[in-house]
């Protein structure tokens, strides 16, 4: 085994995740490797050319409020942009962007490049190498030993990855690609808990053949709005989607070829995505619909391939061909890239810290796919986190561990780790407790705090962030005091009391009394958010405080779970397997009671009587 050289950080896979973690650590200050089986590949979208959408598109907000990189990437390569949710309420507001694939990887594989700290390299990784519980570095397939102080694994669905096509497979970690089978079996070496997921793509369609005219445009917002924070304006051309359906005919020729099908036909072992289920899976479990919504989506601005979104399948090609033809708008449609199921594995993430390191093996940290994940929002969220922990425990300060009612990013890290997961985990706004304060608007003014104070945001770019949040303060200040004279009436009222009226808009105290200052619209919006919500967003951080309460009763490292007296074996295992930092955390393991709460918090407060003794 011949040894290269020693890295402060090694990331290995440099899809969403992969890149967010190696460019935290190396703009924290620390040497850090990033190592992919394919350097063209790096941040490939391997599924559709969309960043963003409900709840996916707060986690990109998100990190850019924390100093990461999606989101900055995404307004370069955006090719449409649109708010979804805008008849509802601001807390389920969430922007969506389609993004030209090819651009979209070349963009961040500069901004890779380029960044101090950090090399990249091409190879395959075989080994985690650990000694006595903590991690020392990584053999690749050519006996390369690299040491390292922390490693980061975003692997995403390569861990020995297989894909079906019909009743064929074949070994891979995405189409054309090689999968990693040694790393796979060396995590297992080290003791971890590791199970089987499977996800799914659309084929994808040539242009020429599709018949537009027979489908339904469906075009961006103008002007269309950016994901970052510091992005001025959209500057690439902005492409429409186009929409179709499915039908009887579609249906009968999916359901008269489930014998060829590898999901029905026992061949896939792994558990889908429950919320994106493939269109054999669609058409059994939704018999009653006599149709299915099919987008298609650009992949760029210097393609002609559609991605079929809405379909995917692992039906056999000569299938897929069929059923695509039936579609309104695609009955000469050439499939360019057939669809297909890939399973992986991943590992099971009850065995993680809320930082993300492994409780296994100090120093390990797990990102994306591997943790049980679908979307590049959910890979590219933990990957920074990831990144940033690794560099705080290299710096012996405390972990950046953000709380249900901090962030989507909270959210899901805490599900994660505390509920685990059987299949391929989303978020939605629906998991989020506190999701009016956890609102798309605001990324900012929860995070950018956090995110300058670990180093990773540029001083202008805070700097922008505190003149912005001065001018909210002093404009809601100024409708606190500032009285009018309602129309036809003897009585004045604060422009607060009336802005809370459902229905006026800030648009009524431009007219009727405007600031003195020029409010950029994301202010004027931001100050009409906070005035109308004010009861509900107090209420909200009422129960958040309450949490903060019982969050702050730890459970001590290595605590012996089985001298609590009264709690049950289901009770008891449960605890031992997530092993939870807190009551709050514990509280939230399915199947814990709020008496099995009571019981461990007697317990604690006994202990610690016991040694201040």
């Amino acid at each position: 085994m011949h040894k290269d050289r020693d890295y402060d950080v090694i990331v290995i896979g440099a899809g969403h995740a992969g890149c967010e973690a190696a460019l935290a650590s190396s703009r924290m200050g620390f040497d850090t490797c990033l190592f992919t089986i394919n350097l063209d590949t790096i941040a490939q979208m391997s599924c559709n050319p969309a960043i963003g959408g409900l709840a996916k598109g707060h986690l990109v907000r998100e990190i850019d409020a924390l100093g990461g990189e999606m989101a900055k990437v995404t307004d370069r390569a955006g090719i449409q942009f649109r708010m979804l949710n805008m008849s509802k309420g601001p807390a389920v507001w969430s922007l969506r962007a389609q993004a030209d694939r090819v651009f979209y990887k070349l963009a961040m594989r500069r901004v890779l490049e380029i960044q101090e700290n950090l090399d990249i390299k091409q190879a395959l990784i075989e080994k985690i190498v650990a000694e006595e519980g903590k991690v020392k570095g990584l053999v690749t397939s050519l006996g390369i030993f690299y040491g390292a102080r922390t490693v980061i694994i975003t692997t995403g669905t390569f861990l020995k990855g297989l894909i079906h096509i019909g009743l064929e497979h074949f070994s891979a970690g995405r189409a054309g690609e090689f999968p990693s089978v040694g790393l796979s079996d060396s995590l297992k070496e080290l003791g971890f808990q590791m199970g089987r997921l499977k996800t799914g793509t659309p084929p994808r369609l040539d242009a020429k053949t599709i018949d537009f005219s027979r489908t339904e445009p469906q075009y961006g917002d103008y002007p269309p709005q950016p994901f970052s924070h510091s992005t001025g304006q959209i500057t690439n051309p902005q492409l429409p989607c186009y929409i179709t359906y499915t039908n009887k005919e579609t249906h009968r020729i999916i359901i008269a070829n489930l014998d060829r099908s590898p999901l029905y036909s026992g061949k896939i072992k792994g558990i889908g995505a429950r919320y994106c289920p493939s269109i054999e899976d669609k058409v059994i479990r939704f018999a009653e619909k006599e149709r299915h919504q099919v987008f298609l989506e650009p992949e760029g601005l210097e393609t002609k391939e559609y991605y079929a979104n809405g379909i995917p399948t692992s039906l056999p090609y000569d299938v897929q061909v069929k059923f695509v033809r039936t579609i309104p708008g695609l009955e000469e449609a050439e499939i360019m890239r057939p669809g297909y199921a890939i399973e992986y594995d991943f590992v099971y993430p009850t065995q993680l810290r809320h930082n993300l390191e492994t409780k296994e093996v100090e120093g390990l940290f797990l990102a994306g796919q591997i943790n049980g994940t679908s979307g590049y929002e959910e890979a590219a969220a933990q990957g920074l986190m990831a990144g940033i922990n690794a560099a705080l425990k290299l710096r012996g300060r405390e972990p950046l561990i953000l709380k249900r009612h901090e962030a989507y990013t909270g959210v899901l890290i805490d599900d994660l780790i505390t509920k685990g997961t059987n299949d391929p985990y989303r978020m939605f706004t629906s998991r989020a407790e506190y999701r009016l304060l956890l609102r798309h608007d605001n990324a900012d003014l929860r995070l950018m705090d956090r995110g300058y104070g670990i180093g990773l945001l540029d001083k202008d770019v805070y700097q922008k962030f505190l003149e912005k949040k001065r001018l909210i303060t002093e404009e809601i200040e100024r409708l606190k005091k500032t009285r009018i004279k309602v129309d036809g009436t003897d009585r004045n009222e604060s422009l607060e009391q009336l802005l809370k009226r459902p229905e006026i808009t800030y648009k009524f105290i431009d007219e009727k009394s405007p600031s003195e200052k020029l409010l950029a619209p994301e202010i004027k919006k931001q100050v009409e958010i906070q005035t109308k919500y004010e009861g509900y967003i107090n209420r909200q951080m009422e129960m958040a405080e309450k949490l903060k309460k019982i969050e702050g009763i730890r459970i001590p490292d290595g605590f012996d779970y089985v001298c609590v007296n009264g709690l049950s074996r289901e009770v008891l295992s449960k605890l031992q397997e997530v092993k939870p930092a807190n009551l709050g955390q514990a509280s939230r393991i399915p199947g814990i009671t709020p008496a099995a709460i009571s019981l461990l918090m007697v317990t604690i407060e006994r202990l610690r009587r016991e040694r201040r003794a």
